[in-house]
């Protein structure tokens, strides 16, 4: 990675961006040039190395408000057909350059929190009716919290898994892969196989995803 290569960049992404030179977040999913590729290497401030390249600096932008994230979340959860897992919030991120990071939702707390404020923005509003049912089908204990939720705790983490037995695949969640194939293997006429695992902090959204991606597929409720 050269120095003169990052400056092209600079230039060539700003060009296209009718002439304001992107933020390091943007600038590295337009390029995949990462802040260690330049950070102490060639410049200490992103702003230098934009000045460098003959550009001004974008000014900073204010924090967005909360309704209007709470909106681009809506919005997401209407695309779905569900609230979604960390991991969907990434991937809208990194497809949609408008979209928040995920580190954005965290001024809301934990999920529990994020679910609770977005059912209450959306009772608050006509319309939202379906989103309020999305909020409120999410899996929670007796204290209101989604289960495997406890503040101030780790996430307990759990995993999602593909098997096939013969011709036919399952799906399932487990906090243990190899145990539930030994389970499974006492079960069914042909020992199965795992063929591919998620680990996941979210394992019954997770699980509930892929079997309704597949739900054509299923044959005597697998």
């Amino acid at each position: 990675m050269t120095k003169q290569h990052i400056i092209d960049e600079i230039r060539r992404t700003a060009k296209d961006n009718g002439g304001v030179p992107l933020g390091v977040g943007r600038f590295l999913k337009e390029t995949g040039i990462r802040e260690s590729d330049w950070r102490g290497r060639f410049w200490v401030r992103w702003s230098d190395a934009v000045r460098e390249a003959g550009l001004e600096p974008n000014q900073k932008q204010g924090a967005i408000d909360d309704n209007v994230l709470l909106d681009k979340l809506i919005a997401l959860i209407r695309e779905l057909g569900h609230f979604p897992v960390a991991a969907e919030i990434r991937l809208k991120d990194a497809q949609d350059p408008t979209f928040p990071n995920l580190k954005t939702f965290a001024r809301f707390g934990l999920k529990h929190e994020l679910v609770a404020r977005v059912r209450a923005y959306s009772e608050s509003k006509a319309g939202y009716d379906d989103v309020v049912a999305m909020c409120t089908a999410i899996t929670v204990q007796g204290n209101g919290r989604p289960a495997n939720e406890v503040k101030g705790a780790e996430p307990a983490f759990g995993f999602v898994y593909l098997m096939k037995s013969g011709k036919h695949y399952k799906i399932g969640r487990s906090n243990a892969v190899g145990r539930r194939e030994y389970e499974l293997g006492i079960l069914l006429p042909d020992p199965p196989s795992t063929v591919h695992k998620i680990k996941t902090d979210d394992p019954v959204g997770i699980e509930a995803y892929w079997h309704g991606r597949f739900a054509a597929k299923r044959k005597g409720g697998e």
